[in-house]
C-alpha cells in the first residue's frame, strides 16, 4: 500500500464525523488542476502503513471515521485488504473516487466495507477527456454513478468548478448525470498548487457566478451545495 500522506484529524472530509484522511498514491487521470500532484505517480517517498495503523489504533476513542482519498484509491490492488483492517478497528470508511473502476466499488459495497462514497464528476461528457488529460471510457463513469445511487449508503457527487467549465456544463452534469435523489456539490477551483503550472494563471469563477450556478442547479434537480466559497 503506497501511502503518500495522512491528515490526523479532519472535520470536513467526512461530513458529520471526526475523521483521519489517508491519501493513497497512484491515479489513472492527469488532471491539470489537481492540488495533490505528488500523488498522481508518486515521488518514491511513502509513509509506512504500520505508522498509520498504529495511529488509528491509538485514536479509536477520539475518531469516528477514516476517509480514503488519493490519487485514485481504486487503482490500488490491495485497497480491499487495507479497508478491512480499518473496519476491524471499528471505523466508518468513506471512499473518494473518480468512478473509473465501478467493479472495485461494487465489490467493496458487496462486502459492506464502505459507509460513504464521494465521486468526482470532472466535467460534462464532451469535455471529460480534455479536463482529465486522458481518454475516458464514459460507460465506467455512468456505471459508477448508478452504483452509488443504488448503494443504500450515504454518497455524494461533486465537481470542481474549473474556469473551462460554465453554467451549461454544470447544468448538463446535474440534469443528465447526477439527477435523482443525490447530493451534488460545486467546489471552488484553487490555483495555488496544481499539476499543470498553466493553471496558476487561471482565475476561479467569481463567488456570485458559482452561487448563481448552484441556484440554477437547485431549481432543476433540487439540491446543490457549494464548497470553498468564503
Amino acid at each position: 500500500m503506497r501511502i503518500g500522506g495522512y491528515e490526523k484529524l479532519s472535520t470536513v472530509d467526512y461530513p458529520g464525523e471526526m475523521a483521519c484522511s489517508i491519501f493513497l498514491v497512484g491515479c489513472n487521470f492527469n488532471c491539470g488542476y489537481c492540488h495533490n500532484p505528488s500523488l498522481i505517480s508518486g515521488n518514491g517517498e511513502y509513509i509506512d502503513k504500520k505508522e498509520v495503523m498504529d495511529y488509528l489504533v491509538e485514536r479509536r476513542d477520539m475518531l469516528d471515521a477514516v476517509c480514503i482519498s488519493g490519487g485514485e484509491p481504486t487503482c490500488n490492488t490491495d485497497l480491499k485488504d487495507f479497508i478491512k483492517e480499518i473496519k476491524a478497528l471499528g471505523y466508518k470508511v468513506k471512499l473518494d473516487t473518480n468512478g473509473t473502476h465501478p467493479q472495485v466499488i461494487k465489490d467493496l459495497l458487496k462486502e459492506n466495507l464502505l459507509d460513504y462514497i464521494a465521486m468526482d464528476i470532472k466535467a460534462s461528457p464532451k469535455k471529460y477527456s480534455k479536463v482529465v488529460g486522458k481518454m475516458v471510457d464514459m460507460k465506467n463513469i455512468y456505471e459508477s454513478i448508478e452504483i452509488l445511487k443504488n448503494s443504500g449508503i450515504k454518497y455524494e457527487f461533486r465537481t470542481t468548478y474549473l474556469p473551462e467549465l460554465d453554467k451549461d456544463d454544470i447544468n448538463e452534469i446535474a440534469t443528465t448525470m447526477v439527477k435523482g435523489n443525490s447530493k451534488y456539490y460545486l467546489q471552488q477551483f484553487r490555483n495555488k498548487i496544481t499539476n499543470d503550472a498553466a493553471y496558476h494563471n487561471y482565475m476561479p469563477h467569481k463567488p456570485d457566478y458559482v452561487m448563481s450556478t448552484a441556484h440554477m442547479v437547485e431549481a432543476n434537480i433540487g439540491m446543490c451545495g457549494v464548497r470553498g466559497i468564503n
